[in-house]
């Protein structure tokens, strides 16, 4: 019998995939070294964001919630940096494999959030730290730019740590019933995340 080939891997299946490999890691051992590394990670080229670690780990052990907002709020504006001095130092050479790996990262994106640092300055980073907009995109544009390093600092600080504690938060007063939540209706979400992503960059258009 002849055998069928499999065919494509659809992308909700691979953000679900993301998905549960990132949230495996709230059941581990070292599951705080687990959200750091995803925190920063994610501030230059990894897809997932750290929330999807952050709430579980804020339910398992809810009075570490806030410590854990810590390390992610650490970690992600370590990430900045990193994300900053890519663009500043190796965007020549790291340019083509930016384009072709990360998510989000795309050349449209690129001559957005380049206008937008051009009208706005560094400030516009407050919206990506904040925000679902990819943050990763915003930091190493902001690298390229020159944009002041201190205030990029202080801003990232600001909004990674006021969407974290926000999140970490929430878990914590609103217990299991969140994960459950996102496990049923996880494409769902997918969807709102999309559509608040676009909605992001208009309304940064619009104010424009």
């Amino acid at each position: 019998m002849a055998t069928v080939a499999a065919g494509p891997i659809s992308r909700w299946a691979l953000h679900r995939r993301l998905y549960d490999w990132v949230l495996s890691f709230a059941h581990k051992r070292h599951s705080s070294t687990a959200l750091f590394v995803l925190s920063f990670a994610e501030s230059s080229f990894f897809p997932i964001p750290p929330d999807v670690l952050l709430g579980p780990l804020c339910l398992g052990h809810r009075r570490r919630a806030m410590w854990f907002a810590t390390v992610t709020t650490v970690a992600s504006v370590l990430g900045a940096y990193l994300g900053y001095f890519i663009g500043w130092g190796l965007w020549e050479t790291l340019n083509p494999y930016l384009y072709r790996y990360i998510p989000g990262f795309t050349t449209d994106n690129y001559d957005k959030v380049e206008l937008w640092y051009d009208k706005l300055g560094v400030y516009v980073l407050f919206f990506a730290a904040f925000t679902p907009l990819p943050f990763k995109v915003f930091t190493i544009v902001g690298g390229v730019m020159g944009q002041p390093l201190l205030l990029f600092g202080l801003i990232s600080i600001i909004g990674r740590g006021l969407r974290f504690f926000l999140v970490a938060s929430l878990f914590q007063q609103f217990g299991p019933k969140a994960i459950q939540f996102i496990d049923k209706y996880f494409n769902l979400l997918c969807i709102i995340f999309v559509t608040l992503l676009a909605g992001g960059f208009l309304v940064i258009k619009w104010l424009h």
